[in-house]
Parts: structure tokens; sequence; C-alpha cells
């Protein structure tokens, strides 16, 4: 079984481009909360993806946190992805503020090989 992340984990993938300076930090600890209402693993990555582009938790780095994150995830699952498609959905994430967690799962989903 695949370790859910933790918030101490998503701020040391922060640090790792920026400081891990937290400026919405409710968004980030719903986004965790909520992994633990669900075992569709599309779907908790999806809050905690919606923290970082769209409540953008994190005073910089939020995009490429979430990209670690996203890799952290598939990485845990074994899965292969396609990594330019990954840099594109994260750019429509943003670009068009997309919220909705089902749509966001599938958007996550269309990035694995």
């Amino acid at each position: 079984m695949y370790k859910l992340l933790t918030a101490t984990d998503v701020i040391d993938l922060n640090k790792e481009f920026h400081n891990g300076k937290l400026v919405n930090q409710a968004s980030l600890e719903f986004a965790i909360s909520c992994q633990y209402k669900t075992k569709n693993w599309l779907e908790q990555l999806s809050y905690i993806i919606r923290s970082l582009l769209i409540d953008h938790v994190f005073e910089d780095a939020n995009k490429r946190t979430a990209v670690a994150v996203i890799l952290a995830y598939f990485k845990g699952h074994k899965l292969n992805y396609d990594p330019y498609r990954l840099d594109d959905l994260v750019i429509l994430i943003t670009k068009k503020n997309i919220n909705d967690i089902k749509k966001l799962g599938r958007l996550i989903k269309n990035v694995i090989r």
C-alpha cells in the first residue's frame, strides 16, 4: 500500500525549490485531511494539487512542488507518465483555474502512459 503524504512531506518537497514558507496553511491541512476520506488515489492527489495550484499554499514554487507531488504519487503507484503532458497539465490547471476534484483527477489520469 502507498504511504499517504503528510503536510511535512509536502513542505519538504517545497523546500527543495524554495523556503517552504506556507501562506495558506488551512488549504494544505484540508487537502491532507481529505486523503483519509477516500481510497481513490487520484482523488487524494487532486485535493493536494488543487491546494498547491489554485490556493497557492506556499510563498513560491507551488507549480514545481505540484509536479514533485504528482511524481511522488506516480512513483509510489509504479506508474509511467509522459513528462511533456505533465508540464502541460500544471500549466492548464493554473491558467484555467481548474478546481473541480473530479476534473483534476481525469486530467492527472491523462498523463499516465
